[in-house]
């Protein structure tokens, strides 16, 4: 890689951030202001790998290669550390989790490496004034993922289902409840009962070894996909989705779903 090229966007942050002749609005963005970005432009970055984009993949790194400098240049005016030092860090980091390459270690496979990669960060957590298993789960990750993490520290200790049949009667036994609160109208408990629900539906994700992220995802242009195939239906008879009934609706969901499968006569 040109390290040149690394210096120009280091020095275009730089000329961004000037308090004389930056940007505005670059010049007043905080740390809190500009993580909603940060995040944004990961996600960005799974769209454009989900839909096998590279064009935009390459865009959307770059985008959230320029989060890591954004952040790094304001870390670097408050006196605390700049872009080298993360890229040292991460250098240090990854060598030193790596023993199996960077050194004598060795792992048999894939799934050995992962336990391997805990048990380091395990150690280096132990460093920490918090000894819990559970120390350390960001309380800034999405929470479905926070509650994924949160189920992983907890089975390493050995506090887990054996596998995912407990877990099919865990949510069935967190859908009762959730039905009687809801016959109760108490909205607390309805929140918390579907808090519940959900927590055992990531956690059934996990022992199926199944992507939550991406399973979600699907689902949602799946929907989405459904969605605007009725929509175009009921245009194509002169309706508007607006005009119909609820059951005239289901109609034609059915109908698209059956084209789906191709069953539709």
């Amino acid at each position: 890689m040109n390290n040149s090229k690394i210096e120009d966007l280091l020095e275009i942050m730089s000329r961004l951030r000037d308090p004389d002749s930056g940007c505005p609005w670059d010049v007043e963005q905080d740390f809190s202001t500009i993580a909603p970005y940060t995040i944004e432009e990961a996600y960005e970055v799974a769209d454009a790998i989900d839909h096998g984009d590279f064009l935009a993949l390459k865009d959307e790194l770059g985008d959230l290669l320029f989060q890591v400098v954004f952040h790094a240049r304001m870390a670097e005016e408050a006196g605390q550390f700049d872009f080298s030092d993360v890229v040292s860090a991460v250098c240090d980091k990854m060598i030193r989790r790596h023993p199996h390459v960077f050194g004598d270690a060795e792992v048999a496979d894939a799934r050995a490496q992962t336990l391997a990669w805990e048990e380091h960060k395990a150690r280096e957590r132990g460093e920490d004034e918090d000894p819990s298993a559970l120390a350390g789960v960001s309380t800034g990750l999405p929470e479905w993922m926070r509650a994924q993490k949160l189920q992983k520290r907890a089975a390493r200790v050995g506090f887990d289902w054996p596998d995912a049949g407990p877990v099919l009667e865990k949510i069935e036994e967190e859908i009762a409840e959730l039905r009687r609160a809801v016959e109760l109208v108490d909205a607390e408990q309805v929140e918390s009962e579907f808090g519940d629900l959900l927590f055992a539906a990531v956690n059934l994700s996990r022992h199926l070894r199944s992507d939550t992220s991406r399973a979600l995802r699907a689902a949602n242009r799946k929907f989405e996909a459904r969605f605007r195939a009725m929509e175009t239906l009921a245009k194509s008879r002169g309706q508007s989705l607006a005009d119909l009934t609820l059951e005239q609706m289901d109609e034609l969901w059915d109908e698209v779903k059956g084209r789906e499968a191709g069953t539709d006569d």
